[in-house]
This record gives structure tokens, sequence and C-alpha cells, in this order.
């Protein structure tokens, strides 16, 4: 019976494959079983940032994008020597992708001088917005969330429901946060659809002839 999983390979293949130089500052990670795009490049606390024109209050942003790779499972025999020995193995032929979304974001608050001595502190309303465009520009799916209540750090992801099929080209990835009042953070990134590198590790000799 087959089963459909969603999944995310740990593959430093896969990890190349899914970050395109396109002259863009784009990382690609690939670790603990997750793989995504982050804008801007780097780690974690690595963020886009601005000052509100009182220069009292700072907004920080990040954009992670979860490409998701969705298969389907078939029943293989096992070995010559053990063919009741059974195993559910990764179908190449329905490999697709289901993006997901993530943003990070921190609110600094001045307390004395201007751009200095800040601190976390409050709830705030993060407003979030992702549409990812296909080859020739066309909006294919889209997040609009508002995030109220949330606390000066944090993080949210979103799941995406839109299904992408493999190798039909190279998208792009327009992102924004907005800390209402404040001020908005954005940026774009590539993703390049190819499934070649997953063709590759599910096939029965793992590439190698």
């Amino acid at each position: 019976m087959k089963r459909t999983r969603i999944a995310a390979l740990a593959l430093a293949a896969t990890a190349s494959a899914l970050a395109p130089v396109l002259g863009q500052a784009v990382t690609a990670t690939a670790a603990e079983g997750t793989a995504y795009l982050q804008d801007p490049a780097g780690g974690e606390k690595t963020m886009k940032s601005m000052w509100t024109k009182d220069e009292m209050h700072k907004v920080e942003g990040q954009f992670r994008f979860h490409p998701g790779v969705q298969y389907e499972t078939v029943t293989r025999p096992g070995p010559s020597g053990a063919p009741d020995y059974e195993r559910k193995v990764p179908d190449p032929k329905t490999l697709a992708w289901r993006p997901g979304y993530e943003f990070a974001w921190s609110v600094s608050d001045s307390t004395l001088v201007k751009k200095a001595l800040t601190t976390k502190d409050g709830v705030h309303t993060i407003v979030v917005h992702a549409v990812l465009r296909g080859p020739k520009g066309e909006r294919v799916a889209q997040v609009d969330q508002e995030l109220e209540g949330k606390p000066a750090t944090g993080r949210q992801k979103i799941a995406g429901t839109r299904r992408i099929g493999c190798d039909t080209g190279v998208y792009t990835v327009e992102w924004s946060l907005t800390r209402s009042g404040f001020g908005t953070l954005s940026g774009s990134l590539p993703w390049d659809s190819s499934c070649k590198e997953y063709r590759t590790a599910f096939a029965p000799d793992n590439g190698q002839r």
C-alpha cells in the first residue's frame, strides 16, 4: 500500500542543488532532516534590520523558504538471499514539492539614547507576507498572516498548501515582514525546482553505475 510522506533529505548534494548560483546572497542548509533557503544568508541570528524615523525602535527580520520534498513509497522485494524481506522505498516518479515559509523577527526599543541602550519588551503585531512566483513571473502561491500579541523576538512557520512539480524551472520567492507602526523589511531569493539530486538518491543504485 502506498503512503505519502513529506520529508527533506539531509544531503550535501541536495543542499547545493537547492541553492543555484544566481548572484544573490542565499544560503542553503541541510541538517537534522530539514533543508531551506535563507534571506539574508547566514546563521539563525543573521537578520535584515531597520530603525524607525525617530531612531528609537529597531526592527529585524529573517525569512526561510522550505522546499519540502514530497513523495510516495513503494514496496520492493528483499535481496536475492532474502526475497521475503520486503522494504518500502521512495518512488522517484512521485517526487514533488510542497513549500513552506518561516519568518523570524526581533523588535528593540531604545530607552534613553537613540540607537543605544535597547530593550526587547512587550507584545507586538507582526504581519508576514510571501509570494512564490513562477519562471515567467506568475504568482503561484501566497501567504499572508497577521500575528497578534507576539513577543519582541520570535519565529513562525507557515505551512504551504500548493504542490509544485519537479523540474518546472527557477522560481522567485518575495517576502516581507512588518512590525505594525514601525516599518517593513523585505527581500527575495531564487529557488531551483530541480529534483535531480533526489532522483539520484532514490535510485536503486544511488546513481552508481
